[in-house]
């Protein structure tokens, strides 16, 4: 249960829609100055080193943020989302923020960030890289189960990321009944879901899920570099999100074309829906 490092993936196709999205809800956040929660279940160690030994051996970051690095089109929220990695960097690409480091560069003075991690490598990197900031606070706990001790939050204006490694296969219902649960307990806030296209059946599973279960106003984005196969790997991830601010849409129909193009082989595609109205 304990053995996914996100180290070797870290700055992957994968991770560029997921940070990119995240960012966007993060930054529509703060258009008010009240103060809000942000909630991260599988949180990683939050910072990467790409010259380490992990990173190095699968080199997926050339995959993804790599190709991004010069990005010159005119998309605002991809130069938006490699200016803000750029911003952890120097010249050149050395570091890449996980989620924990992607939610500090928007949360202010008034914010809460609550981070959950159970690797007890990944943990004490995740309290060394957050041990500056008091508001920051790291758990080594059950992000599935932490998040409902969480909500409804003190400030009454929360997002969450759920990102579990998926290594158990359980992890797809679990996280899926996991947002339904914190839904009912606290309706008004952003949840958002990522998830990897390894078995497409497993994602028409999770969706099917979330479609029945009397939740609305949910959105899905997802990036494909490759076209589906039944042979071992992920092709694509997305994201789903619950109650996404009204600007996500649109900006994602721009996004995603863009990023099909600049990561993607030729079968690569995108997804871009409202699989459940307001």
């Amino acid at each position: 249960m304990l053995s996914y490092r996100h180290s070797f993936h870290a700055g992957n196709p994968a991770d560029v829609i997921k940070h990119l999205v995240l960012a966007q809800v993060l930054e529509y956040m703060t258009r008010k100055d009240k103060p809000f929660d942000y909630i991260d279940t599988h949180s990683g160690a939050g910072l990467f080193e790409l010259a380490a030994k992990d990173a190095q051996k699968t080199q997926e970051y050339l995959l993804g943020i790599a190709k991004l690095w010069h990005y010159s089109g005119q998309v605002d929220a991809i130069q938006d989302y490699v200016e803000l990695v750029k911003s952890l960097n120097r010249d050149t690409l050395a570091y890449y923020p996980g989620s924990p480091k992607v939610a500090e560069q928007f949360l202010r003075k008034q914010d809460k960030g609550w981070f959950f991690e159970l690797h007890p490598q990944d943990l004490k990197l995740l309290e060394k890289n957050t041990a500056h900031k008091r508001s920051l606070r790291v758990k080594g706990e059950d992000g599935f189960k932490g998040l409902m001790g969480l909500v409804p939050p003190h400030s009454r204006r929360a997002c969450v990321l759920m990102d579990p490694p998926y290594e158990i296969k359980s992890d797809y219902e679990v996280a899926a009944r996991s947002i339904i649960k914190a839904h009912k307990r606290f309706a008004s806030g952003i949840y958002m879901i990522w998830y990897p296209v390894v078995d497409r059946a497993r994602i028409d599973q999770m969706e099917q899920t979330l479609i029945e279960s009397g939740v609305k106003n949910i959105q899905l984005f997802e990036l494909a570099t490759e076209a589906d196969t039944d042979e071992r790997g992920m092709t694509a991830s997305g994201m789903i999100v619950i109650n996404p601010p009204w600007t996500l849409k649109a900006t994602m129909d721009e996004v995603l074309p863009e990023l099909v193009t600049c990561l993607s082989s030729d079968s690569g595609f995108f997804r871009s829906e409202q699989l459940v109205a307001e």
